[in-house]
């Protein structure tokens, strides 16, 4: 099951922000079904000094291999790729409906690079990090 997370105050649509987002709607899919798991909930905030509220928001989506928004800052970006979480920006407010759609089909037949990133992932990964282990270190 891929886990997603969407930031939206309505829980329908994808229509805030990531650092002042007032929630996510967080859903597991496995190409076939997409089942809600969890509504997160925030106090309404300013877009401009929420920085010490972003841990919040990341702790939140872990176990979440996407998070879909209309912007998120650079600092929040960084955080998100550094615990795994894709962030997905759209330029427009889309129904979460439509993109669970889609997020299924790419499950289902490829496509879309964090999908195919987040369940197919590179055949050398593993392996790639052990030879860097036998490898070493020398400073």
């Amino acid at each position: 099951m891929l886990r997603v997370a969407f930031a939206s105050n309505d829980r329908s649509t994808v229509n805030q922000h990531f650092g002042a987002t007032e929630g996510f709607a967080i859903y597991a899919l496995d190409g076939e079904r997409a089942q809600l798991v969890e509504i997160a909930e925030f106090p309404p905030e300013s877009m401009d000094g929420n920085e010490n509220r972003l841990p919040a928001k990341i702790a939140t989506l872990a176990g979440c291999a996407a998070v879909y928004c209309l912007a998120a800052g650079a600092s929040a970006v960084r955080q998100l790729l550094a615990v795994g979480v894709q962030p997905v920006r759209l330029d427009d407010e889309v129904a979460i409906d439509c993109l669970l759609r889609e997020i299924s089909l790419a499950i289902r037949e490829g496509g879309m690079a964090w999908v195919d990133k987040a369940i197919r992932p590179h055949p050398d990964d593993g392996a790639r990090f052990d030879r860097m282990l036998a490898e070493g270190w020398d400073e």
